[in-house]
């Protein structure tokens, strides 16, 4: 009811008034909704620069290795290997802010005398091209299948190690390609839900071109994993890391770690002592 004189009420606001703030509203959300779509590779990737590449464990071989994928653009690594002949290898993908590199001094302490694969994704340190989905998946089965073709490896014998984001390819991997056993540190079963938690107001599968769905493809992998769980970790929730191992088709192991996050879990003691009890019995 308007008041005499055609005032408006104390705390209410003109239908005119009402109009403009919604209009607003609705331009706001379209506005961030935009901004998700548009510039979600920033929010996604975090590529590093190139930087210079540690020395290997004691007594190990460190190759720098250059690997062009089918569409031109080369992509930049290390290959450690130990001292024993044909071993078997450890392909590992990084997390979404890491240069894979820098893992070459600590291959023995987290596998063992297993031969270590560390290329970086495109857009990532020396690596040539900018990173996305589809590419970057790709790109992992090509490099499994240069390392198969290498007479210095065994490729009967190669697991894959993927952590956080490298969790996607890595399972990728294991879903179209005969690896022994998959290792995953704080994976996630899709990026959707990741993106539907921070943005719960945004319609979040209608705006990701990117959803890294490892989910759909787990039931196929039939080879033993191993899952390491943050408990602490306020990144990728460990109940996202347990929704994927509830979907994998073959068996399941699981390390946690209380009181350890996304980016400290490695820090643990028991963290590579875990990989490489696993390898010993799965590679």
């Amino acid at each position: 009811m308007r008041a005499r004189g055609g005032r408006v009420p104390h705390g209410q606001l003109r239908p005119a008034a009402l109009k403009l703030l919604l209009l607003a509203l609705v331009l706001a959300y379209v506005a961030i909704a935009a901004t998700i779509w548009l510039a979600q590779e920033r929010l996604i990737f975090y590529p590093p620069g190139p930087s210079a590449v540690p020395p290997p464990p004691a007594g190990w071989r460190l190759e720098e290795v250059r690997v062009r994928m089918r569409d031109g653009v080369t992509l930049a690594g290390v290959l450690l290997l130990p001292p024993v002949p044909r071993p078997p290898l450890v392909i590992y993908f990084g997390g979404n802010a890491e240069d894979a590199t820098l893992d070459a001094p600590v291959a023995e302490d987290q596998y063992g005398r297993r031969a270590a694969l560390l290329v970086n994704y495109r857009g990532y340190g020396a690596s040539e091209g900018r990173p996305g989905e589809r590419s970057l998946v790709s790109d992992a089965l090509e490099v499994f299948d240069w390392a198969a073709r290498r007479p210095d490896i065994d490729p009967a014998r190669i697991a894959v190690h993927g952590r956080s984001l490298g969790s996607a390819m890595a399972v990728r991997v294991a879903a179209e390609r005969p690896v022994r056993c998959v290792i995953l540190t704080s994976p996630f079963a899709s990026a959707l839900d990741i993106g539907r938690e921070a943005y719960p107001w945004l319609p979040i599968a209608l705006l990701m071109r990117h959803p890294f769905d490892s989910a759909a493809h787990a039931p196929k992998v039939k080879a033993p994993a191993l899952f390491l769980v943050g408990e602490a970790d306020a990144i990728i929730a460990p109940r996202h890391s347990r929704s994927l191992a509830a979907r994998w088709g073959g068996p399941v192991e699981e390390a946690a770690f209380p009181g350890f996050g996304h980016n400290d879990i490695a820090l643990n003691p028991r963290y590579a002592a875990a990989i490489r009890a696993f390898l010993d019995r799965s590679l």
